[in-house]
């Protein structure tokens, strides 16, 4: 039975609906995760895969990218780890049978639910521009096609190489060594999405594009904010470090629109006692109204500035620059007009204050709650001001804690992924391989829309992911990808993309984590790196598949060779052969991993050096932290508009759709739903129950509209709604950015309900 994927594609506009919960995990959780893990797997394979999750000696969870301890537990995976595993690891295939039974449009029609539940695929895949149906191929000819196209590109900048966060180092080190040896920057990935706006604030603010603490730092604060995030369906692990936490006397606030299950109360699947009482989280919950943040930030600046002795004035004075061009700014800060953006009173700010002033260890978490606005930059520096003002920086227990989605997304950037690569690194893999890397910048994901859709890029090659389901204005994108002349997906899964294609498509069936890799010189492993810096191992133990796979770092290498030849002065085959030839030159290019296969075969990895929490030293273009007087922004809604905010269930992981539920906010059967305060559903004449289509404005005058959604009312912030994505992405036009770092501002959308028939 677990070989048999659903045959009839549900449907997801009809849901039941019950009261949210408070509490995450728990038995649940056990039973949920077993569920389904049997449905994919099978009881034996269950137990020979999980117990293998985030060991040592195992394979890191294709989920999301929180750290493990050094001490690790027997079962070291949460309910939607295991839901990544299963669908990876399951007996059901994707044959070219399964091909020949579905035609294009006829996976076209289908969800990203369906689509994921068929299995892993089995052979190379073409889709040729007279047929709709995709056939099966030899490797050998899927290179040629590819080889082919790219070699009839008037410019290498023609081509994009989009990358998934689940990609491996040595995978993605490749794949832009193959780019830029090529000759294009053009190496968009899914950090574009996301957290470009952390890295482009922690960059100009600590100098590092990345968090400052680790593990041990989480379990050590006296405070830790949890701002634009849910950890208890994101980032399920985070709440065991929190619950550390709180048992070694930290505080915990929590600041979101919607209340979140996993921090009001954590039942621990790993603990008797955690089973049965669970820990309550939150020790204040700010219900913020969307986009808000900024403007809560530089109030509490301004209060900490003005009550004597709460500042650091000794690491201000030797380790910050700009701070009396911020204190001029910060102090300018109005509480009507804070009241007015957050939605919060005075006394939940006031109290928020006094846990501050309390706190010598602060450390401020965050996610695409604070990423994906129009103002995300200038939020997440006043974010480090904030940890600035008290010193908490480079202090054991304190720090910034952007926390990442995929598995492996922040090592791709360290990697090189990057449309706008440091020259300094440029220099290094010339010298290295000989080549000469182009020093233009290249195309994010935004920008990669834009060329397909004018007709600058013609050649779309894709490392993993769901491009077409991540990525916004639905429509438009999915015009823009029909552009191409050629799409390539290199995947484990079917997903929306692989129905989207250009005149010729390819798929490009690989590895994945759970498989054995057997190359040449014998068993290999891959590394990662984690959402704090660490990199360790990463070993398979399954029979792959199929026969008929290649890993992500022989797909590039047999790439590389199709395309650049014997003209090239890398040698391609050296790497596939073996990935410690990829570490040893990883070792000699990217600082921080010298002696790279010899500090990896350590159990439990090895942290990346991260000047600001190591030294205190910041490698700015001051030398210094610098502070930041931006002016405060935030959404302003017209009358009879809501502030839609996009947002994963229990039962998704970003664009993988694992079931139709989502427990904890108590939706079952459905994805088109929106949340909506009652307060303001009866205000805008909407019934519990009754369906709406959402419609978004922007100040040109562009609307989208996202159709047949039905009403749930919800205990949301006054004036905001959310609803799922993929499904809402369509309401987000491709040139509504975050200043300075070009992410889709999917976290606040003006909105209007227009009532639409029952479903």
């Amino acid at each position: 039975m677990a070989a048999k994927p659903p045959t009839g594609d549900p449907v997801q506009d009809a849901p039941q609906v019950a009261a949210p919960r408070h509490a995450a995990a728990g038995l649940p959780a056990i039973g949920h995760t077993l569920k389904i893990a049997q449905q994919q797997m099978g009881v034996v394979r269950t137990a020979q895969t999980l117990l293998k999750v985030n060991q040592k000696d195992g394979f890191d969870c294709p989920g999301c990218a929180w750290p493990e301890g050094d001490k690790r537990h027997t079962a070291e995976f949460c309910e939607n780890g295991a839901k990544a595993v299963a669908e990876e690891a399951t007996l059901r295939r994707v044959t070219p049978d399964f091909f020949a039974a579905h035609s294009l449009a006829d996976l076209a029609s289908r969800s990203g639910y369906w689509l994921g539940q068929q299995g892993r695929i089995t052979h190379p895949m073409l889709l040729t521009e007279d047929s709709d149906h995709y056939r099966a191929i030899t490797w050998e000819e899927a290179f040629d096609v590819i080889a082919e196209e790219l070699k009839a590109l008037d410019s290498p900048d023609e081509a994009l190489f989009y990358t998934s966060g689940r990609t491996s180092n040595e995978a993605a080190f490749l794949l832009q060594l193959f780019a830029r040896s090529f000759g294009t920057n053009n190496l968009p990935d899914c950090s574009n999405m996301c957290h470009e706006s952390s890295g482009s604030a922690l960059a100009e603010t600590i100098g590092v594009g990345k968090g400052s603490v680790s593990l041990d730092d989480m379990h050590q604060a006296d405070l830790i904010i949890v701002a634009g995030q849910n950890p208890g369906t994101n980032h399920p692990r985070m709440l065991s470090a929190l619950e550390k936490a709180k048992a070694a006397g930290a505080k915990i606030i929590a600041v979101n629109p919607l209340p979140e299950a996993g921090l009001e109360r954590f039942k621990n699947p790993q603990t008797p006692q955690g089973m049965v009482r669970g820990a309550a989280l939150n020790d204040l919950f700010l219900q913020i109204r969307i986009g808000g943040d900024q403007a809560l930030f530089r109030l509490l600046n301004k209060l900490i500035i003005e009550t004597e002795g709460a500042t650091d004035q000794q690491f201000i004075g030797e380790h910050t620059h700009g701070y009396e061009e911020f204190a001029t700014a910060a102090r300018t800060a109005d509480w009507d007009e804070t009241l007015t953006a957050t939605g919060l009173s005075r006394k939940d700010i006031e109290q928020a204050l006094t846990m501050i002033l309390a706190s010598k260890r602060t450390i401020v978490c965050w996610a695409m709650g604070l990423t994906q606005h129009k103002h995300a930059v200038p939020t997440i520096r006043e974010v480090v001001n904030f940890l600035l003002l008290r010193g908490n920086i480079g202090r054991p227990g304190a720090g910034v804690c952007p926390v990442r989605g995929h598995s492996n997304v922040q090592g791709d950037r360290t990697m090189g992924i990057f449309e706008r690569p440091d020259p300094a690194f440029l220099d290094a893999l010339d010298k290295e391989f000989g080549i000469t890397s182009p020093r233009h910048h290249g195309f994010d994901v935004v920008r990669s829309i834009e060329a397909l859709r004018d007709g600058r890029a013609k050649v779309f090659f894709a490392m993993g992911g769901n491009f077409v389901g991540a990525t916004p204005d639905t429509d438009v994108t999915e015009a823009a990808m029909r552009r191409a002349s050629l799409t390539v997906h290199v995947s484990t899964k079917l997903n929306r993309s692989h129905a989207v294609t250009g005149r010729r498509a390819l798929i490009l069936p690989t590895l994945g984590r759970t498989d054995k890799d057997i190359q040449a010189a014998g068993k290999q492993f891959v590394t990662v790196e984690d959402s704090m810096g660490l990199v360790h191992a990463s070993r398979g133990n399954l029979t792959p598949a199929s026969p008929h796979l290649l890993s992500e770092p022989a797909i590039v290498a047999r790439l590389a060779h199709a395309v650049l030849g014997s003209a090239s002065p890398v040698n391609w085959a050296e790497f596939e052969k073996d990935y410690a030839t990829i570490r040893d030159r990883i070792a000699r290019v990217v600082p921080g991993f010298e002696d790279f296969n010899a500090r990896v075969a350590t159990p439990g990895g090895f942290a990346l050096p991260h000047a600001p929490r190591d030294e205190r030293r910041f490698p700015t273009t001051t030398g210094k932290a610098n502070f930041t007087a931006a002016p405060v922004e935030h959404p302003h809604l017209p009358p009879g508009r809501l502030l839609l905010q996009t947002m994963r269930s229990h039962d998704q992981y970003n664009t993988t759709i694992y079931g139709l539920d989502d427990r904890y906010r108590g939706i079952k059967g459905g994805r088109r739903v929106v949340l909506v305060n009652p307060d303001d559903a009866h205000d805008l004449g909407l019934a519990d129950g009754s369906y709406t289509d959402i419609v978004s404005e922007w100040k040109d005058g562009t609307q989208r509209r996202a159709p047949g959604f039905r009403v749930v009312h919800y205990p949301t912030a006054r004036g905001c709604a959310a609803a799922y994505y993929p499904e809402t992405n369509v309401l987000v036009p491709l040139d509504a950015t975050a200043d300075i770092s070009n992410t889709p501002v999917s976290k606040s959308l003006v909105v209007r309900l227009e009532q639409s028939p029952t479903a």
